[in-house]
């Protein structure tokens, strides 16, 4: 059966702050069936009780790959929590979400793997149990469906971004992967799609884990279809209804519904982005948002210095980051303040100036210095062009 390596569905840099923090690997961890690695991201200033992510890469991947590619570290310097990103060993770098044993809470490969590696972390730090998340990007989305359905006494929240539900790549031939449901043929009732998770973990009746699902409406890679799949079956295996409670459009081209409650941590949350393909832009921040680890204060000031927004006075609006790019040579715009993180910056010390949500700085175009010079968001470096003084 043919197989397609998913490419990241969004992949954007950004800036890391001075820190002793790094990213470490874990070799014994515990039964791991299928030999997976581990990396471990710890801030300096973690938490009393540090919230725990597990972040699942894309096929052809790694876990280091994402921990510098998609801000989900510069969130853990800010508010605390801990880090784990594990990385596939076998060729094609992709995920086990087909096979019975993957599908089966500890029934083998993966996903016994990843469960050991939350319990080496948890065993070893004080994270609080109520704060256990997962999340990923196209494979590694699919596998936190697969986690969120085979543990929700583990994880109390996740995320998928391009991915599809739990049970949709399933295979019995081995394959690891399956054209059917990446091509969007695989449609199910809510009911069917949530008996799938149920009968993964037989008996279980306790409290589900919340999930938000983000997707484009013209991926090819893993179909559209899929995005509504994930919506059917989490709002079933929540008991919630498939209808809104709540849709609002959080960045451009993009539109959010809530289903069972109309607050930012309803029981399931979906992202769409008209238009987009596999790639889509993942805003790291709106995922940390809804698993929760945000909702203490933060251990350490904004990444670089102290947040706030820039308001021009004549206009009486805010400098905005369009679109909530994470792009290197974005222009900036003025807009209507709204207490976005696209609309916070912050001063550092040394002169320069951060997007929060963005971690990108404030740079002239090509380090111009003429009259008419565009100011745009570039990676941050410390050079005399990106220094801001009052005057």
């Amino acid at each position: 059966m043919r197989r397609t390596a998913a490419l990241p569905p969004a992949v954007v840099t950004v800036a890391t702050p001075a820190s002793a923090a790094a990213l470490t690997q874990v070799t014994s961890f515990g039964t791991n069936p299928t030999n997976l690695q581990m990396h471990l991201y710890v801030p300096d200033r973690v938490a009393a009780q540090p919230a725990l992510l597990l972040a699942l890469h894309y096929c052809t991947g790694s876990g280091p790959a994402v921990h510098s590619g998609f801000g989900l570290s510069t969130l853990a310097d800010h508010y605390g929590f801990i880090v784990i990103y594990p990385s596939v060993t076998r060729s094609s770098k992709c995920w086990d979400v087909s096979s019975p044993q993957a599908l089966r809470r500890d029934g083998g490969s993966d996903p016994v793997g990843l469960k050991s590696m939350v319990d080496h972390v948890r065993s070893r730090y004080p994270v609080d149990a109520n704060r256990i998340g997962v999340g990923g990007f196209s494979s590694g989305a699919m596998m936190a469906n697969v986690m969120v359905g085979l543990y929700p006494d583990l994880f109390h929240a996740g995320f998928s971004s391009s991915g599809a539900p739990f049970g949709c790549f399933a295979t019995t031939n081995g394959a690891e992967w399956n054209s059917e449901c990446s091509g969007g043929r695989i449609v199910r009732t809510g009911q069917q799609w949530g008996d799938l998770v149920r009968n993964a973990y037989p008996g279980y009746s306790g409290k589900r884990p919340r999930f938000q699902i983000w997707h484009g409406t013209t991926d090819t890679t893993l179909s559209y279809v899929n995005f509504g799949e994930q919506i059917k079956q989490w709002t079933n295996v929540q008991g919630v209804s498939q209808t809104p409670s709540f849709t609002d459009s959080p960045q451009a081209s993009a539109t959010r519904t809530r289903y069972g409650g109309t607050g930012g941590t309803a029981p399931v949350e979906a992202i769409s982005f008209q238009g987009y393909g596999h790639s889509i832009p993942f805003d790291a921040a709106q995922a940390i948002r809804f698993l929760g680890f945000d909702a203490t204060s933060p251990t350490t000031p904004p990444p670089g210095g102290t947040s706030a927004p820039l308001r021009n006075t004549g206009a009486n609006r805010c400098l905005d980051v369009p679109s909530r790019s994470q792009t290197n040579g974005t222009q900036l715009t003025l807009w209507d303040c709204n207490g976005g993180t696209n609309q916070q910056w912050n001063v550092n010390t040394d002169g320069t100036v951060a997007g929060v949500q963005s971690g990108l700085c404030l740079t002239p175009n090509a380090a111009g210095t003429a009259n008419g010079t565009p100011v745009v968001l570039s990676s941050c470096n410390g050079s005399n062009s990106q220094r801001w003084t009052r005057s």
